[in-house]
């Protein structure tokens, strides 16, 4: 208990301090004076045992507030100290130390940089100022420090920054005499009054996240987007990440910066949506949640700037190292560009701009700025460790690039990058909130007579804890003693320092960690392929949009910046799309076809079409014979066409009237076509068998139907015969009746086969052609769009 009450206590008094620091002299001397004695061999010994002793125990500082303390305040830190050591700490004290005023922000960042205690820069304690002490810390073991002074008693003499140390000061068990057993160091931002000229900060805030919508879509008429997961569903809930970026920036002076496809996505889930499950589509249960973030997103940018990427955000760099040679690659960004504005204002009714272009980390080379300004675009949002300007102090980031047509806005790199890392943990939090106020203010000291521009382009995807530490940052420029926030708009516009860089890097100063993260050439190809697929296949449809949207925007999707690292899952996401394109294209095909037997000169053959999309299709159907001598196609003597129209779920004959010349075999080949000529499909091939009927078939004919020609006119002849002795006989015995006319007369013989049955009459050949069916498709076939 005694030890709990020293540690929440605020420490010995300044006599028992005294005292205490007396007999730590006394006791050391002996020992001091021994190592003067031998220099040479023992102060590289020393100085390594120092910097050893100095990371014995972990000091973490979570908390500092105020962030940017002013005459009056009382700065209050808190924190744990934790044994890393396997001895045991013993008669600690933590305390705090407050060194000079820094002049520069390259001095800013050597504080950053180190880690162990190091006399030569490390200040003295505060005199007076309260401490807390550890009597006994063992090892693996922490304990909590809370440490309170008012700021009139830490030193702060003028306006600047100041580095503040909090270390623990103790023994261990086996060296029994007092050293800084640890340290962390952070910054106190001093500005008791307002600058004169105050810099103007832009802070970008951006709402993007990767691709969750897949190329598919329902088959009813809202076309019912599906989704691949829905895992955008946990970024939208209370305390995910979206969630709470747009939480977050409501109440800060910021420019939102937006993905339309974000919006796009969301807007789906909000009007209902479908989610994979294997080979189902079930349906999506987080509707509400994505209504709930669309309003209060709505809500949050009414009246103020914001900026939609193009559609998408496609990579620019991969665009423009990998994909600028591969024909139709750049056209993506164009469309996506132009997708931009109009899905902004539908969707949160705010008119956004679209003339700037981010590329990843803000690293441009002559490449990267061609292709970002290709679709329209004429500001290049660039970072100052790429476009780099070798000047004492920090210029302001617009300026022209290269040539003058651009717009080059230079975010600056320590800004953008300060909450990159894990912000998970308070220390972590903490250090970097202070390091970025401390650079803002050296920025507005570097030149306090003169008024810069300055913006900052954080990480594209922060996430939760890095949000807040974004916003916690921000919040303690609220005061506005010496900065005050600008919207992008009015930073692109601001006047350019006449010294600063406009150069472009060159192509060789590109970062290679970048370049190793880029999308491959393959990806730009398998692109291609799927809006060649595309363009096929929409022309042969009579409601194009309700596949060309859909597939569209799955391309631009393939483009995004957010496959940067994720090589495997863009390739996934890549085949995906194409593989449904495939499925659909086949839903319009040949049904295959048996081989044919023709016995005469003419006839007609079918081919069938078969439609299992749910839209009407429009095609030419061309037949092609391989041997015209043999078996001709009327109209065309080797290939005939003919115009097909099949209704959404529907099969259709089509007849070619054909003639046969010679018997024999003949190959036929059906391909279908799309209008401007354009091979649909795989062809499809099948044997006609020709039996023709030949001459001497013919003169048999002819001789049997001599024979019956002659055997009727034999009967006519015996029948008049027959009735002149009939009429003599009556005239000789008038009275008396003839034999011959009490019998019956002969019946008319007919022709029999020799099974005494009367044979067929010769008539027309029956077609070998089904009827055209307009049924519908039977109910286990696959129906797509």
């Amino acid at each position: 208990m005694a030890e709990a009450a020293d540690i929440q206590g605020t420490g010995p008094s300044p006599a028992r301090r005294w005292l205490r620091r007396t007999i730590t002299i006394a006791v050391g001397a002996p020992l001091l004076a021994g190592l003067l004695q031998a220099p040479a061999a023992t102060s590289p010994a020393s100085a390594a045992e120092e910097a050893t002793g100095s990371k014995t125990v972990d000091v973490s500082l979570d908390t500092l507030a105020p962030s940017a303390p002013v005459e009056g305040d009382t700065v209050t830190v808190t924190g744990t100290v934790t044994n890393r050591s396997k001895k045991t700490v013993t008669d600690a004290t933590v305390d705090l130390r407050v060194g000079p005023r820094m002049t520069s922000r390259s001095e800013i960042e050597q504080v950053t940089g180190r880690t162990g205690y190091r006399r030569d820069s490390d200040p003295d304690p505060v005199e007076d100022a309260p401490t807390v002490a550890i009597p006994r810390l063992g090892a693996g073991l922490s304990a909590d420090f809370s440490l309170s002074v008012p700021v009139s008693e830490l030193g702060l003499d003028e306006a600047g920054v100041y580095q503040l140390g909090v270390s623990l000061t103790g023994q261990t068990s086996d060296q029994r005499y007092d050293r800084v057993l640890g340290i962390e160091r952070t910054f106190v931002p001093y500005q008791p009054e307002a600058a004169e000229k105050k810099t103007q900060l832009t802070y970008l805030w951006p709402l993007i996240s990767s691709a969750h919508v897949s190329a598919e879509t329902a088959t009813d008429d809202q076309q019912t987007p599906v989704f691949e997961d829905d895992a955008l569903a946990t970024e939208l809930k209370p305390g995910g990440r979206l969630d709470q970026l747009v939480s977050l920036g409501k109440d800060l002076p910021v420019t939102w910066v937006l993905d339309p496809d974000l919006l796009a996505s969301v807007d789906s889930m909000a009007n209902g949506y479908r989610v994979k499950d294997g080979a189902l589509h079930v349906p999506g249960k987080n509707q509400a949640v994505a209504e709930r973030w669309l309003n209060e997103l709505e809500k949050a940018v009414q009246g103020r700037k914001v900026v939609a990427l193009p559609f998408a955000d496609p990579d620019l760099a991969s665009l423009a190292h990998r994909g600028k040679d591969v024909p139709g690659s750049l056209g993506h960004l164009q469309s996506a560009t132009a997708l931009a504005r109009g899905t902004v204002e539908t969707i949160l009714h705010v008119q956004p701009s679209t003339d700037f272009a981010w590329p990843a980390d803000g690293a441009v080379d002559p490449s990267i700025v061609a292709v970002a300004t290709s679709a329209g675009a004429d500001k290049v949002i660039a970072r100052s460790d790429s476009v780099r300007d070798d000047l004492s102090y920090t210029p302001t980031a617009a300026r022209p690039l290269g040539s003058g047509s651009t717009t080059a806005v230079v975010s600056d790199a320590l800004l953008s990058t300060a909450f990159e890392g894990d912000m998970v943990r308070a220390e972590k939090s903490t250090l970097a909130v202070q390091e970025f106020l401390a650079q803002s203010l050296a920025i507005t000291l570097e030149q306090p007579e003169k008024r810069r521009s300055i913006v900052v382009a954080p990480q594209r995807v922060p996430t939760v804890s890095q949000a807040q530490a974004m916003a916690t940052a921000l919040h303690g420029l609220s005061a506005r003693r010496w900065s005050e926030p600008v919207d992008l708009l009015a930073a692109a516009a601001a006047k350019p320092d006449p010294d600063a860089s406009t150069a472009v890097p060159g192509s060789s100063r590109y970062p290679k960690k970048l370049r190793d993260r880029e999308l491959p050439v393959q990806a730009f190809r398998d692109m291609k392929t799927t809006r060649d697929e595309l363009n096929d296949f929409k022309v042969v449809l009579t409601l194009p949009y309700r596949v060309v949207t859909p597939f569209g925007n799955a391309i631009n999707r393939e483009m995004s910046t957010s496959w940067r690292g994720q090589a495997r899952s863009a390739a996934i996401y890549r085949s995906n799309v194409l593989d449904y394109l495939q499925t659909l294209t086949k839903g319009v095909q040949l049904v295959d076809k048996s081989d044919l037997t023709l016995s005469g000169r003419s006839a007609t053959i079918p081919v069938t079409v078969q439609n299992q999309l749910l839209q009407d299709v429009h095609l030419v159907l061309r037949l092609t014979s391989a041997n015209k001598n043999r078996l001709k196609l009327d109209g065309g003597d080797r290939l005939a066409e003919l115009p097909v129209k099949i209704n959404g779920g529907h099969s259709q004959s089509v007849k070619f009237p054909v003639s046969a010349n010679v018997n024999g075999q003949v190959a036929m080949t059906a391909q279908l076509y799309t209008d401007d000529g354009t091979p649909y499909g795989q062809p499809m091939t099948f044997n006609v068998k020709v039996s023709e009927i030949t001459a001497t078939v013919m003169l048999v004919i002819a001789g049997g139907v001599l024979l019956l020609v002659l055997a009727g006119v034999r009967m006519y002849s015996q029948r008049k015969r027959l009735a002149a002795r009939i009429a003599e006989a009556e005239e000789a015995e008038p009275d008396m009746e003839p034999e011959e006319a009490r019998t019956e007369p002969e019946t008319e013989t007919r022709p029999t086969d020799a099974a005494g049955e009367e044979p067929e009459q010769p008539s027309d050949p029956t077609p070998d052609t089904g009827p055209e069916s307009a049924d519908p498709s039977g109910t286990g076939e696959k129906v797509d769009r």
